[in-house]
């Protein structure tokens, strides 16, 4: 019983042909283990929380996704649990919210996994946890991705276009992803031996109404942008709609770009060029790190995954 207990928990020391004999049992018995049943049997809730703020629905409907599939894997249970990532209790109730549920981990989406606070106390407590896209990535277990390489490829792709005048929307400032991505779209810049003009540069929230407004802006410039890169998909389908609120075309007037194709990049018209960020993957292997954490301390690590350019129908040479 003690071998079937060990197949079920992906834990270690058990033969690759044991372990085919007793999932193979497992599929044919239909047999699922009961979470009571488990909890009494050791120190473990087998139940997991993955905390977030983000304003991004397409992008957190990715990542939980991704964690619930690790998760369904190793017959854990996910909790999901929405905080106000700059509310003064946020420690506190992360707290409560472990000890009250008896946790046996969190899986930390930005801005919630940069909160400083928090992780001091996750330390403090010893609370396994991973992170998605950490600005700090010492001693982090969770999963990364090239982010400012991937703006700088991004910039290139409009260069390329003969695009020279490219704006810029930023996304929150509590993202590490925001920072990483201005930094790319300056390489790009500098790349192309372009000046860095900061009326092309403005700021967003990651939300489809902070591109709309963000887009009106850039718009309203004595000289106005051929191309803009906004730093979600979200606010790219905002921008692509107060072009079109303003009588212009995309991309015959204007370039649109975003990051991260989630499914309203391909959902919209025109389908949005992006950067592929594979986040229900990076979920999944966030997840994945964290149950390493949960089953044996240090032995969870910092995956990097890689992205790729979708080129699609919002860009076109500048006019």
């Amino acid at each position: 019983m003690k071998t079937v207990s060990r197949v079920l928990n992906s834990e270690p020391n058990v033969s690759e042909a044991t372990r085919r004999a007793v999932q193979a049992a497992v599929e044919k018995l239909q047999y699922r283990p009961h979470p009571s049943a488990r909890t009494l049997a050791g120190r473990r809730s087998y139940l997991v929380a993955m905390l977030y703020d983000n304003p991004s629905s397409n992008y957190l409907m990715e990542v939980e996704l991704g964690v619930l599939d690790a998760c369904q894997a190793q017959h854990y249970n996910l909790m999901l649990a929405p905080l106000v990532y700059d509310a003064k209790d946020i420690v506190a109730k992360v707290e409560a919210l472990i000890l009250q549920s008896r946790l046996d981990g969190v899986v930390l989406t930005p801005p919630i996994t940069d909160d400083e606070a928090l992780l001091a106390r996750l330390d403090a407590r010893d609370i396994p946890y991973a992170s998605i896209s950490p600005k700090e990535t010492h001693r982090r277990v969770g999963v990364v991705l090239d982010e400012r390489s991937a703006a700088r490829e991004m910039m290139a792709h409009l260069v390329s276009l003969g695009h020279r005048r490219i704006a810029h929307i930023k996304g929150h400032p509590a993202h590490g992803a925001s920072g990483w991505r201005l930094a790319g779209y300056r390489d790009g810049l500098q790349d192309a031996g372009l000046d860095y003009d900061p009326t092309l540069v403005v700021a967003g929230e990651f939300s489809h109404g902070s591109g709309v407004a963000a887009t009106h802006q850039l718009l309203d410039l004595a000289q106005p942008p051929t191309a803009i890169i906004a730093a979600n998909d979200d606010m790219a389908a905002g921008a692509i709609c107060a072009i079109f609120e303003r009588g212009l075309s995309v991309p015959k007037d204007v370039s649109v770009c975003g990051f991260d194709d989630t499914p309203i990049s391909r959902q919209i018209y025109p389908s949005l060029t992006t950067v592929r960020q594979p986040t229900r993957e990076m979920g999944r292997l966030a997840a994945l790190e964290l149950l390493k954490e949960i089953r044996e301390r240090r032995t969870g690590g910092l995956v990097d995954v890689s992205y790729a350019l979708q080129l699609r129908r919002s860009t076109g040479p500048a006019p």
